[in-house]
This record gives C-alpha cells, sequence and structure tokens, in this order.
C-alpha cells in the first residue's frame, strides 16, 4: 500500500508531519491508503511556491490562460476513464455518477475560456476635462479552497478554474476521504500549460484549515460543507481579513400540486433522493405533497420504486442505483436518525434497516428508506440526513407547502411539480430559497449561470461560477486620467466637482 502525497511546486512530494488519515474503500470497509495530514509549515511551502508562481501568471494574458483552460478540457475528457474510476473507488458513487461529477466540473472550465471577455473593464471618455476614467478587473494573488467529499471533481474545478483563469494562483485543500482525484487534477492543469506552484494541492484536516484561515498571504478562501464549519471558516476568515465564501447545509423541499404528474414526481423523487445515496448538497429530502388525496398516490407510486432500487459497489455494473456512503461513521449517523424518526411517531413505510450485501459486510451501505407522516418538530425534518432517506410531510394548502420551505432555516434549493403556470411563477417569485426547480428535481444552475442558496445555506455575498465567480476572485481598481497638456497651472484646494 502506497501512501498518498501533497502535489507542490509541480511534484508529489511526501508529508512531512508525521501524521496520515486513512483513505477507505466504502464498499468493502477496507483501508486502500493513506493521506498525510499537513501542518502549518507545510501549508507556509505551499503559500511560497503560489506567491512565487502568481506574479508572472497574472502578468501572462487572459486570452494565454483562457488557451490553458482550453487544453485543460480536452486533458479531463481523455482522461475521463481514469478520473471516474479513482472517483468511485474512494467515494464508492457509480461510475455514471462519478463521471457527472467531473462533467459538471468541466463545465465551469469551459466557461472560464470565455476569461479575456468575462474580465474586461470599464472605460468613461471625457469623465471631466480633459479627464478620462476607467476601471480594471485585478487578480487578488494566492487564493484557497477548502472542498468537500462528495464532489471531489466538479467542487475543486468551481473554485480553482476561475481563480487561475482571472490570473490567482489556488491552494486545494481537498477532503481527506477522496484526496486521489484532486491531485490527479492538478497534474493534468500542469500537463495543460500552467505554470508550476500556481495550482497546489495540500492534504490535511482541521490543523491545515486553520493554518489556510490564518496564513497572512492568502487572500480568500472558498468552503463548501456543512453549516457549522462554514460558519467558523467564514468567522475566521473574515477576521484575518480575507475575502471569504461558505456553503453549508440544505434541507431541499420538493412540493407535489394535486394537478401534477406523479409518474414524473415519483420519478423525479427517485433520482434526487436516493441518487448517490443522498450525498447531495442539492438532494431532495423532503417530498411535500398537497392534499392527503395526493400524498396517498404518491406514496403509493413511491413504494415500488423504492423497492426495486439497486445498490451495491460500482465494480458490479451500470444498472447499480447508487453505493455506500462515505464512512462508517456517517451510516451510523443515518440509522440513528432513522431511529429517531421512528421514536418520534413518523410512519417508516419502506424500511432500508438491516441492508446487508453478500460479500460487502463490512462495507458501508445503508438501504433506501421512506417515511410518511413527518412533522416539522422531528429530527429527521430538521436536520440534514445526507443519506438514502425521504421524508413526507403532508400539506393541506399550497400555501402550507411554501410555508414549509420558506421557513426552514436552510435555503439551498427547492422544487415544485405542477401542470399550472400561475403557481409556479408564484412559487418562484415568492419562496424564501436560493435556487428554484419547477418540474426539475435537482435545479442546479448551468456554469455560466450562479449557484448558491440563501439563509444557513451560505455565507457571504457571492455565489460559486458564472459572473460571480469572476467577481469573487478579482478586485476592482479605478484610474482617473489627465494628461500634462490639460493641466492648468497653480495648485486646486477643493475637491473636483462637475460644474
Amino acid at each position: 500500500m502506497k501512501d498518498l502525497t501533497h502535489y507542490l511546486n509541480g511534484e508529489q512530494v511526501d508529508g512531512t508531519s508525521g501524521r496520515f488519515a486513512d483513505v477507505m474503500n466504502p464498499a468493502t470497509g477496507e483501508v486502500q491508503t493513506r493521506v498525510p495530514l499537513a501542518n502549518s509549515t507545510e501549508i507556509d511551502a505551499a503559500v511560497q511556491y503560489a506567491k512565487a508562481a502568481q506574479t508572472d501568471w497574472s502578468a501572462t494574458n487572459p486570452q494565454r490562460r483562457a488557451r490553458i483552460m482550453m487544453k485543460f478540457v480536452s486533458l479531463l475528457q481523455s482522461n475521463l476513464g481514469d478520473l471516474t474510476e479513482a472517483l468511485s473507488r474512494e467515494h464508492g458513487k457509480t461510475l455514471p455518477d462519478a463521471a457527472g461529477d467531473v462533467q459538471r466540473g468541466l463545465e465551469v472550465v469551459e466557461y472560464c475560456i470565455g476569461a479575456p471577455q468575462l474580465l474586461k473593464g470599464e472605460f468613461t471618455d471625457s469623465a471631466g476635462p480633459g479627464i478620462d476614467m476607467y476601471s480594471m478587473r485585478q487578480p487578488l494573488g494566492v487564493t484557497a479552497g477548502i472542498t468537500p467529499f462528495n464532489f471531489p471533481a466538479m467542487i475543486p474545478m468551481w473554485m480553482f478554474a476561475p481563480a487561475l483563469a482571472c490570473g490567482n494562483s489556488f491552494i486545494l485543500k481537498p477532503s481527506e476521504r477522496d484526496p486521489s482525484v484532486p491531485l490527479m487534477l492538478a497534474e493534468l492543469m500542469e500537463e495543460a500549460g500552467a505554470p508550476k506552484g500556481v495550482l497546489q494541492v495540500v492534504n490535511g484536516d482541521k490543523e491545515a484549515v486553520d493554518a489556510i484561515l490564518h496564513h497572512p498571504e492568502i487572500e480568500s478562501v472558498g468552503f463548501v460543507g456543512s453549516t457549522p464549519i462554514a460558519e467558523y471558516i467564514y468567522t475566521e476568515g473574515c477576521k484575518s481579513g480575507k475575502r471569504v465564501q461558505c456553503f453549508g447545509g440544505a434541507k431541499n423541499h420538493m412540493i407535489v400540486m394535486p394537478d401534477a404528474d406523479l409518474d414524473q414526481a415519483a420519478d423525479a423523487l427517485i433520482g434526487s433522493g436516493y441518487g448517490a445515496a443522498g450525498e447531495r448538497c442539492m438532494a431532495i429530502s423532503v417530498a411535500v405533497p398537497v392534499g392527503d388525496k395526493t400524498a396517498d398516490q404518491l406514496i403509493e407510486k413511491l413504494i415500488p420504486r423504492i423497492e426495486n432500487l439497486k445498490v451495491g459497489p460500482y465494480t458490479a455494473g451500470s444498472d447499480i442505483d447508487f453505493g455506500p456512503v462515505i464512512t462508517r461513521m456517517a451510516k451510523e449517523k443515518i440509522e440513528q436518525l432513522v431511529t429517531s424518526g421512528i421514536n418520534q411517531g413518523a410512519q417508516l413505510v419502506v424500511d432500508g434497516r438491516g441492508f446487508t450485501l453478500q460479500g460487502y459486510d463490512n462495507g458501508f451501505f445503508v438501504g433506501p428508506h421512506l417515511f410518511d407522516h413527518v412533522t416539522e418538530d422531528m429530527d429527521i425534518y430538521k436536520t440534514e440526513i445526507f443519506g438514502p432517506v425521504l421524508s413526507t410531510v403532508r400539506t393541506k394548502t399550497y400555501e402550507d407547502a411554501l410555508n414549509l420551505a420558506t421557513n426552514h432555516e436552510y435555503g439551498n434549493g427547492v422544487a415544485i411539480f405542477t401542470r399550472d403556470g400561475d403557481t409556479a411563477r408564484d412559487f418562484a417569485n415568492r419562496v424564501n430559497v436560493g435556487m428554484v426547480g419547477i418540474n426539475v428535481p435537482i435545479p442546479v444552475p448551468l456554469a455560466y449561470h450562479t449557484f448558491g442558496g440563501w439563509k444557513k445555506s451560505v455565507f457571504g455575498d457571492l455565489n460559486q461560477h458564472g459572473p460571480d465567480a469572476f467577481k469573487f476572485y478579482t478586485k476592482t481598481k479605478t484610474v482617473t486620467s489627465r494628461w500634462p497638456s490639460g493641466i492648468k497651472e497653480g495648485g486646486e484646494f477643493t475637491i473636483p466637482v462637475m460644474e
């Protein structure tokens, strides 16, 4: 078993802290490798490499940086098989789901090829007598990102692609649970033409996170993960004077109106609720049928679909619907929440407890669960379960359903299924949630729009990817210019105003 490394200044570098974390195979429960956990000294070394590389990189014109992004896209496509297999091996996703993880990151890289257009400033001719004014977007310097286990390809690319396109250098601290793909991405970026040191990968845990947050030469930090950690990173990063954007937890509702196509709604709930074993921040975990008749019919359609789901390792074939969760601890937490749901009075309609898979008895597999008659005071409703558990909260009216999603502390994503345009339009306008799907269960915007929730799902004022990314990774400089031929003799002692 060979230990993994960091990726510093274009080279695989062994850890020096003496601390390691096990990287598991979630399907078997076995340790497949170890990853080094960086200390503050190793973080500082990464920062110094990144700082040295950033000066020349920022002086490289945006078109040349865009060409490197184009080459990187090509390399992602040609290495998709290797990336997908490595991702599935460490995370447990099915191969098609892992390929989608890479693809949604690749689409953001494609958007970043437009950097020359996106970095253009503004110009005002003759703002005053003989005076011109113009603004320009300039890179921040050394930037950093702390990314989660559930999307080890997509979310790192959501961060480092726009950061690099803007002329910054970037230090990536990926999840220590599935670090191989981020290391592979860094090597591919250098193969595409990025200079050594522009993209560093430093593996680690909280010690590395704190070193990033408090390092004086890191200008910005991005984070995706749970809300308590998002709030911590946002608070500490801002204290250190950094630009920070943090994306936290979610509890996404799907309202099902009486006029909805219930077969379509049931299929949407199956894919969005149980895909990737529910380990998505945009997973639908709460079904909200309006009216008991709608609820009864929806439950009737969901039961056979859930009971027919195929759970297994990614190696079992392309017909597997979802694989294991990431760790034994995650499995135990899900099982505890299921127990709490039963104890608090919810009806367990599909019972996935005790799920076993021959030959994979030590794997972190969790069977699919479906609850009915869930209420707002139950833990399974309030908590982000991050597992294959779907809760059904029945409501009497559309207004009740709207208020349910609006009043939850999380505001990441929400969906409504209806055939009525007026209802859909009213819902989209009024619901207090950042991303809305109308007959779309997982409303993840494409790369040229922005991704981000509201309320306790986000800390910061700019979203991920799209135009907001280019705002986050640059600072605006405004120049007021007047040439000597237009300067009158004598000093001016009053503030200039337009006459």
